[in-house]
């Protein structure tokens, strides 16, 4: 009898404090503690007393408070960033209760590399809003890769290869590279008797890239060769890459989705086509949780959709 009277004691203590962490992360968010009462639809004084009684129990100051503004300490500031993604993961099991009997609702925020986001996702994201009309999108489309578990996103794209093993993913598609160069580099380029020969031309190097002047080229299952190349020129955006690499700058190593127009245009062309490089994929990445809403779901799930429709387009 006192074990079970323990456990209910202690239930109702652990749904005290997901109680005052909703009520000090609003505070945190809204900066003043009449702003949190309003959001939350309570007095401030119920607001006030439970944060104060948070930072009692753990011997802990969590807020700084002025006449003007509340903000959090720097013991606050990491205890906000826990806080924000449980009380996402409870806002998403809600969710995800409700995806059996409602379509997929409310803003999807997510971030995509750039140059991908532009050719890929932005016809997806609107193919997405056509199907779920009850659905935002909010992209951030940026070769700077957005930390999943910063809690600014609910999916992030990858594209390459992945390094966080404390993510989850699913791979959702693959890309080739391609060592391309603008039409005037004809002459020199078809000239190549194997990838040791790039090495003497000049090349546009992705400063995104582990090893951009770095390359490992293969044909067949036996043939491999290792290329240090020469760098005229650096950028750190695939897309700026690409331009520089029209007008002529010199060789370069690029993503199919990247440069299938302008092959298709004719304002590259492929250099060494019987040569390999390593092949990549593109993944969904999400953070670290149990539930998907709806909307993250029905997005992956287009996205998959349109890969399979490329390859049996392909």
């Amino acid at each position: 009898m006192l074990k079970a009277n323990n456990m209910e004691e202690s239930g109702a203590n652990h749904l005290a404090n997901l109680k005052r962490l909703a009520y000090f992360a609003a505070v945190v968010e809204t900066g003043s503690f009449t702003a949190a009462a309003e959001r939350l639809g309570i007095t401030k004084a119920v607001v006030s007393q439970q944060v104060s009684r948070l930072e009692r129990e753990f011997r802990t100051t969590l807020l700084t408070r002025t006449t003007r503004r509340v903000t959090a300490t720097e013991a606050g500031k990491a205890f906000h960033e826990r806080c924000a993604l449980i009380l996402k993961e409870a806002h998403d099991a809600f969710d995800e209760l409700g995806a059996g009997v409602t379509e997929p609702s409310g803003t999807l925020r997510l971030t995509a590399p750039l140059d991908y986001g532009i050719t890929s996702i932005v016809p997806a994201v609107t193919e997405f809003t056509r199907r779920y009309p009850r659905c935002k999108v909010d992209a951030i489309l940026s070769d700077q890769s957005l930390d999943v578990m910063s809690g600014q996103v609910e999916l992030a794209i990858r594209v390459g290869w992945l390094t966080d093993l404390n993510v989850q993913a699913r791979q959702i598609g693959a890309f080739r590279q391609l060592l391309v160069a603008a039409p005037v580099w004809q002459g020199q380029v078809s000239a190549l008797q194997d990838p040791q020969g790039v090495a003497g031309l000049p090349f546009v190097a992705n400063t995104l890239l582990r090893e951009p002047t770095r390359w490992s080229f293969s044909r067949g299952e036996l043939e491999r060769q290792n290329v240090s190349v020469h760098a005229a020129m650096s950028m750190d955006a695939t897309l700026a890459v690409r331009e520089a690499v029209r007008y002529g700058a010199g060789l370069s190593v690029l993503p199919d989705f990247a440069v299938a127009e302008d092959l298709a245009a004719g304002r590259l062309i492929q250099v060494l086509p019987q040569w390999a490089l390593p092949a990549g994929g593109i993944h969904a990445v999400y953070p670290t949780a149990r539930f998907r809403p709806a909307k993250v779901r029905a997005f992956v799930d287009l996205l998959q959709e349109i890969a399979a429709a490329a390859r049996l387009g392909g």
